[in-house]
């Protein structure tokens, strides 16, 4: 019964939309594409193929449904093609990986969900969002009966372009797009009518151009993007919005000319989350509340930086929800020329502090929105069909002459889906202008050892600009295969009115093939080998993008993977002013990124990443002999699979004038490049891992100072786990190559205590001094214990850590103990007893530091654990945690004492309370400040490893800092008077007296 009114409720819906009627839109933006281009692998949404009426009179959801498991099942990617029309929904529509939506005609198209559409009218208590949505990006198609796949860290070349959007009354819950998508994937020339809806979008994405929203709740409300990226917006439009233009937490906010109007806020910030926000060329108008709004005040994680924002009737600039303290305009009409907050830096050698930098000036009239820079695409009735001109695009036919005849003829081209095979350079001329739709289905690509391109020679490129022109190259791939040595992917020459977008430099990741349509020979596979270990022909070509002899312009939305390139992006020899939105390079065996004599670049939302397999030991960025650039929203990853150090995320030599905002740099390991940034010259450091502002001004080559630190033992990969024991002694380990060291308080001497090839994560002493060896026990595949096979499984509180995804399961964390007088002979398991048993507690050992990701720090950390491991002394207990298997130190909790831990994530530390039976509980927030654990001395003061050595009194204020020559990775006090401070570093063991 319920199904029939269902089927007639719908029938009335459809029945209301085939009459005369107003859709009550905004004004709608122009269509992009106007007439209907040809492509054989492409799917049309026409009413020959589907039987559908693009008037609004008839219900295409599942006939939309169709047209996009057709595209998928039979080609695996590419793009569906909608005509101009009105198109009626009322379920959610769902997006696979690599599908592409794109509208044409003279007028956008338009898709409604119709009025009061089942299932829209009430949240959904078991979904992310609360929500139900007309469009969802998935990483896979949907199957009957089983979960959805929410689109992720794999989910790439997915977009709807030049499609407007309506949600009709009724709909209180819809939301028009979920987009929680990876590389090279967009929302582009869209307008979303949100109505009286919740959202236009839920969480975000990579990169949206040209996209405007009307009312709504909120125009977008956004977690963190897959995979922890910023989101990178250029030329967006919000207006009339209930609650906020963008509600937000942890979502890397890139924003380039975001207009607001008549809205209650800008930016709401969740409460208790951080932001990295960064806004350039806005316009605010008619703010009614705050226009930002911060949660997180002082935290060194979060970032407010605001240039060029134009505000008229915006009376309150920014409110911190925490402190309310408010940053109030100048006037009626005002500029923000600078706001800047977080943990900033003035200079190399600057301490890093929370600051404000505020230059605020009142303004006559209010100004134009700013120009985009994106250049205007020839009109489409001048594009000429590259397969039209004889080109084939099937992998193996040679198209050179094809494709080269077509650029030397007509400036305008447009490259339909195909893999198309050259074998000599394409040249642009300076007005040339190829246009594909999606470069994962549209590539050039070089056959394995394609004579031009092989050899010993210097870099010869797949495609090269013209000197100086305007050259635009959109939406294409280049391919260079895996055995090509002299290749380059691009050479880039083009001047400042030129145009680089939507182009994936293809192999080792992010690959896909074709359904049914393998290309070529073994000698023609395209650079998708990618074994599981290594392969030769890593590393063995020049460089994927070389922009070059002042090469510049705009590039937008570029992914650089290619593991047999060198180098991602290399850029020298250019002063041509330049802007880059969403580039990210990836997981390059040496170097990811390099700039060398480049001047005037301004960088928004550079994106690099290092894989374990091949870049274990890749420079993430150098910079050499560069001026006036600015870096924004910059963010350097380690993925959870590496499992050794790096020194240096950027080294730096002879720069000037170069100003870094909004620096991320991050893994879910401990193995997080150790520092952001080292110049060469002075040899220097940068410490925080996460700062607002870095300005280098003139090149220098003085070297940093010293301090009264000793070095006591060096040469080690990774010091980790200290501890002391009750006569001043040092134990302390280094994890991958599995070794525990002794410093003597005696003898002054460091001795190896054991090499086992169980490995060691952190160390402790009980009561009697038997040291306490917290490791990592893998099980055997064919060892059974009692007949049965050993299988582990993550305990409950792994769930709110990525840290216990991508491998990290699977393995228990125990405990041995050892007498370190004759450690061999002693090495004995700890047993494992129900928590609280034992009732007089010396002290309770908990991780020095945790990294929660999912946010759950709070909680998590005074959660009971239901068991323990139990020293020798049978007084000090281990509680048996997860975090236990990242953490590079011990906090030790004596029941009536104060215990300290950190909040890694946050960058924060806290202070506990201790139960007689080592329960920890009342959590307090101590200082924002916190990274690889804390020290205690005996007057209560609390010493944070944070880049540097803080030192806080007993009240949270700071007293003092210690600056080390490395970072620190661990420390405890001991010697014979417990009053000297060992820290263990990056690769040595240092001492300082505190007293």
């Amino acid at each position: 019964m319920k199904t029939i009114l269902t089927t007639l409720a719908l029938l009335c819906i459809v029945c209301a939309y085939g009459q005369n009627r107003s859709f009550n839109t905004k004004e709608n933006g122009q269509s992009f594409y106007q007439k209907r281009l040809q492509d054989s692998d492409a799917v049309y949404f026409t009413a020959e193929n589907y039987h559908i009426k693009a008037d609004g009179s008839m219900d295409v959801s599942d006939a939309l449904q169709q047209a996009i498991t057709d595209l998928k099942t039979q080609h695996n990617f590419g793009v569906l093609f909608i005509p101009e029309g009105t198109y009626l929904i009322s379920k959610t529509i769902y997006m696979p990986q690599a599908i592409r939506l794109i509208g044409y005609g003279k007028k956008r198209p338009v898709i409604i969900l119709a009025k009061n559409s089942p299932g829209f009218q009430q949240p959904d208590s078991t979904d992310k969002g609360r929500a139900k949505y007309m469009f969802w990006f998935t990483s896979s198609l949907p199957q009957s009966g089983k979960k959805i796949n929410d689109a992720g860290a794999g989910t790439f070349y997915s977009a709807m372009s030049n499609i407007n959007l309506q949600i009709e009354d009724g709909n209180p819950y819809a939301v028009a797009i979920r987009a929680h998508y990876a590389q090279h994937s967009f929302i582009s020339h869209v307008d979303i009518n949100i109505g009286n809806g919740k959202a236009g979008m839920f969480d975000v994405g990579n990169e949206m151009h040209d996209v405007k929203f009307f009312d709504g709740d909120y125009g977008i409300y956004t977690t963190k993007p897959s995979p922890g990226w910023q989101f990178m917006t250029v030329d967006t439009y919000f207006e009339g919005q209930r609650k906020a233009a963008i509600q937000t937490r942890e979502a890397g906010l890139t924003m380039m000319r975001m207009n607001v109007k008549n809205d209650p806020a800008v930016v709401d910030i969740e409460p208790n989350y951080d932001e990295k926000l960064f806004m350039e060329d806005c316009r605010f108008e008619n703010i009614s509340g705050a226009a930002i709004r911060v949660s997180l005040e002082g935290n060194a994680g979060n970032f407010v930086s605001l240039r060029d924002i134009n505000c008229r009737n915006v009376p309150v600039l920014i409110n911190y929800k925490q402190s309310g303290k408010q940053v109030e305009g100048t006037g009626n009409i005002y500029k923000v020329m600078n706001y800047l907050h977080g943990l900033q830096m003035d200079s190399l050698k600057a301490d890093a502090a929370i600051n404000t930098i505020q230059n605020i000036i009142a303004l006559d009239r209010f100004p134009e929105p700013a120009k985009s820079d994106i250049p205007e695409f020839p009109n489409i009735d001048t594009w000429i069909n590259l397969k039209s001109l004889g080109a084939v695009g099937d992998g193996i036919t040679d198209d050179t002459k094809a494709i080269q005849d077509a650029i030397d003829k007509y400036p305008t081209i447009y490259v339909p889906s195909g893999w198309f095979r050259v074998s000599q350079t394409i040249k642009l001329k300076p007005n040339t202008v190829l246009i594909g739709l999606s470069p994962i289905s549209t590539e050039f690509i070089l056959a394995n050892n394609t004579e031009a391109f092989g050899g010993f020679g210097g870099p010869v490129p797949l495609l090269e600009s013209s000197k100086g022109g305007k050259n635009i190259f959109t939406g294409i791939g280049l391919s260079t295969g895996a055995d090509n040595p002299r290749a380059v992917a691009c050479k880039w020459m083009a001047g400042e009115g030129s145009y680089l977008n939507d182009v994936k430099f293809v192999g080792g990741h992010g690959g896909m093939e074709r359904i049914g349509k393998k290309v070529g020979t073994k000698e023609d596979v395209r650079a998708y080998r990618n074994p599981g270990g290594t392969d030769p022909s890593w590393d063995t070509q020049y460089w994927s993008l070389w922009i070059t002899d002042g090469g510049g312009g705009v590039f937008q939305n570029i992914w650089s993977a290619n593991t047999y390139a060198s180098t991602g992006v290399y850029i020298s020899n250019t002063n041509t002013p330049s802007h880059i939105y969403a580039l990210s390079v990836e997981h390059h065996v040496r170097n990811e990124v390099r700039f060398n004599n480049v001047g005037n670049f301004k960088i928004y939302a550079l994106q690099l990443e290092e894989e374990s397999r091949e870049s274990t030991e890749c420079q993430p960025m150098e910079l050499e002999d560069c001026h006036n650039m600015t870096f924004a929203n910059l963010y350097m990853f380690r993925v959870i699979r590496v499992i050794k150090p790096y020194p240096y995320s950027i080294r730096e030599w002879g720069s000037s004038d170069i100003e870094l905002l909004n620096v991320h740099n991050y893994s879910q390991i401990k193995y997080t490049t150790n520092n952001p940034l080292y110049d060469v010259n002075s040899d220097y450091t940068v410490r925080p891992w996460e700062f607002e502002r870095l300005y280098i001004g003139k090149a220098t080559a003085a070297s940093q100072t010293g301090s009264d630190m000793q070095k006591l033992a060096t040469g080690f990969e990774f010091a980790e786990g200290i501890c002391s024991d009750s006569k001043g002694n040092i134990y302390f380990c280094d994890s991958r190559l599995r070794r525990i060291y002794k410093y003597s308080a005696d003898t002054k001497q460091t001795s190896l205590l054991a090499d086992y090839h169980w490995e060691p994560l952190s160390l402790s002493c009980d009561k009697n001094d038997n040291l306490l060896v917290v490791f990592k026990y893998v099980p055997k595949p064919d060892y059974l214990v009692n007949g049965k096979p050993e299988v582990f499984t993550n305990p409950p509180d792994a769930g709110g850590t990525s840290f216990s995804g991508w491998g990290n399961s699977g393995f228990a964390i125990w405990v041995y103990s050892v007498d370190p007088n004759n450690p061999d002979e002693t090495i004995k398991l700890l047993p494992k007893v129900p928590m609280g048993s034992v009732k007089q507690v010396y002290k309770a050992l908990y991780p020095g530091h945790r990294w929660r990701d999912y946010h759950d720090f709070n909680s998590i950390t005074v959660a009971k654990p239901t068991e323990c491991f139990v020293a020798p002394d049978g007084l000090t207990i281990i509680p048996i945690v997860y975090d236990l298997a990242r953490a590079t130190c011990l906090s030790e909790a004596f029941p009536g004492k104060t215990m300290y831990e950190a909040d890694e994530y946050d960058k924060r530390t806290v202070s506990l309370s201790v139960s007689p039976d080592g329960y920890v509980s009342d959590l307090k927030y101590f200082t924002e400040k916190g990274e690889f654990g804390t020290a205690v001395d005996g007057k209560g003061n609390v010493y944070i490893a944070d880049g540097q050595v803080y030192v806080f009194d007993p009240s949270g204020k700071q007293i003092n800092l210690i600056k080390v020559p490395e970072r620190p990775h661990a420390m405890v006090f001991g010697g014979k008077d417990h009053k000297t401070l060992y820290i263990a570093g990056e690769t040595s063991l240092f001492s300082i007296k505190t007293e």
